[in-house]
């Protein structure tokens, strides 16, 4: 299935000079959306993860139904101050200043086997950041995917940890 054909590109999107891939055509489209969701969950299922952690937003979309599919929790990594609880937070530089992220300070146990998921690598700074953390609460991050990579900007080699994506976009 030509999954691409689903991710819709909407130019100056937040801001000039920007191109926006849109996964909500794919999300739309049930039998795109079953055939993406079993693509990842062929390839993430070799890591033989306890748990997936999403990564705010959009990577909650592909993290919630993949831990469906394959039979294991679910952790959201959101921005500072969107989780309630107690949290464990990490700072990160990008290009222009820096974020933060956190998970609930109950969510992971040390050597449990985590991939983590976004839907967009792009510069790799907050996926980065997120194997940082996961890593300094214990656990054994076994690899990172993605719905899409923009291999162009080399954010994979920012990322210590095996990567899988289902579409790439050279430019």
């Amino acid at each position: 299935m030509d999954l691409k054909s689903h991710i819709r590109g909407i130019p100056d999107f937040p801001k000039p000079g920007i191109l926006f891939y849109d996964i909500s055509p794919l999300l739309a489209h049930p039998q795109a959306w079953r055939h993406a969701v079993d693509s990842l969950a062929t390839q993430v299922r070799e890591w033989q993860p306890d748990i997936l952690v999403g990564i705010e937003s959009r990577g909650f979309l592909a993290a919630a139904p993949l831990s469906y599919v394959l039979g294991c929790g679910f952790v959201m990594c959101r921005k500072r101050g969107k989780l309630p609880g107690e949290t464990i937070g990490h700072l990160y530089q990008l290009e222009y200043g820096s974020d933060a992220i956190e998970i609930q300070a109950d969510a992971i146990k040390p050597g449990m086997k985590v991939a983590v998921l976004d839907d967009l690598l792009a510069t790799g700074g907050t996926m980065a950041a997120a194997i940082q953390l996961l890593r300094r609460v214990g656990a054994d991050v076994r690899g990172a995917a993605c719905l899409i990579e923009l291999s162009f900007l080399g954010g994979r080699d920012k990322i210590d940890a095996p990567v899988v994506s289902l579409l790439q976009y050279d430019s």
